[in-house]
């Protein structure tokens, strides 16, 4: 692996594990076993390599969320979308639990954001359309737009919501599970009845993954 990925690599793991106000550039170097210098012929400061991490975290978005087929989606497909939600929620679990003071300081940042955010909008809808066609949900074209949202908000807002229940609240896998489950509630509504003895099969397996030791 590269210096820049490994520093992109090693900070996520500290922002993710220490909180990102308590890591600085120096923190990750010594994490790493190289000087500040080396870094800083990488990255010119923190809020650089946190750009680079909203980067690949913009391009999980943009790859995890595109229907699989131009038309219709399956059962199966959809277990893989739920599943992307979680490793996002995960994999950046810093940004989503301090997304409101990270993009205040950084006005790119919140632009490269609301980008991100506008794509995801369209891509959530497109997805929703697909599993309509695919016969899964019965959503009508005026209520689609605010089921997407509704999801979107929930993904976004979970972790920061647990952490204001409880503000020293461990994020573990588990309770970003509870979040999926949350998904498939928005959903449960439109579920078509052929179709949802499968769908609490799905419903019961991420149950069980709630259910884990953190």
């Amino acid at each position: 692996m590269k210096t820049r990925d490994r520093i992109i690599h090693s900070a996520i793991e500290l922002f993710n594990d220490q909180g990102e106000r308590n890591i600085t550039t120096n923190h990750i170097a010594a994490h790493l076993g190289i000087s500040p210098g080396n870094l800083y012929y990488h990255f010119r400061n923190k809020e650089d390599i946190i750009h680079s991490i909203f980067d690949q975290y913009a391009r999980h978005l943009s790859e995890s969320f595109t229907p699989a087929r131009s038309t219709e989606i399956r059962l199966d497909d959809l277990m893989g979308y739920l599943d992307a939600i979680f490793y996002l929620m995960w994999q950046f679990r810093f940004f989503y639990a301090n997304l409101p003071d990270i993009l205040s300081r950084d006005e790119l940042l919140q632009h490269k954001y609301l980008k991100a955010q506008e794509q995801l909008r369209a891509a959530v809808e497109a997805l929703l359309r697909s599993l309509r066609e695919g016969g899964i949900i019965a959503v009508s074209d005026a209520d689609l737009p605010d089921l997407g949202q509704t999801i979107k908000m929930v993904v976004t807002c979970w972790i920061p919501f647990q952490i204001a229940q409880a503000p020293h609240t461990r994020i573990t896998k588990p309770l970003l599970y509870q979040g999926v489950l949350r998904v498939l509630f928005l959903l449960r509504p439109y579920v078509q009845p052929q179709v949802a003895p499968r769908i609490q099969q799905l419903e019961q397996h991420y149950r069980q993954l709630a259910q884990l030791g953190g």
